[in-house]
């Protein structure tokens, strides 16, 4: 059984916010910090269950987790675009 939408928004928050502290550099604000996490979160699971064939389904520490690599290649792949302008965005 899937998750609901509000865990989704919680954990891509969660990892919004992580990817930022983990990712060295001024970040992309709170509000795009959140939004790189929940779009991180969709990139992590496409990666874990497409690429890497791992379950979709677990608990909030697993989403969190997986949401959290996905919003760090996410923002590997924003800075390369960008040329690591984040206030820009």
């Amino acid at each position: 059984m899937g998750h609901s939408i509000l865990f989704w928004i919680i954990a891509g928050c969660i990892a919004g916010w992580l990817t930022g502290k983990i990712m060295s550099g001024s970040g992309y604000g709170f509000i795009m910090d959140m939004v790189v996490g929940l779009v991180g979160a969709l990139v992590g699971g496409f990666l874990m269950t497409h690429i890497l064939g791992a379950a979709a389904s677990g608990g909030l520490i697993y989403t969190v987790v997986v949401a959290v690599v996905g919003a760090v290649i996410l923002t590997v792949l924003l800075r390369l675009v960008t040329g690591g302008r984040a206030r820009n965005l």
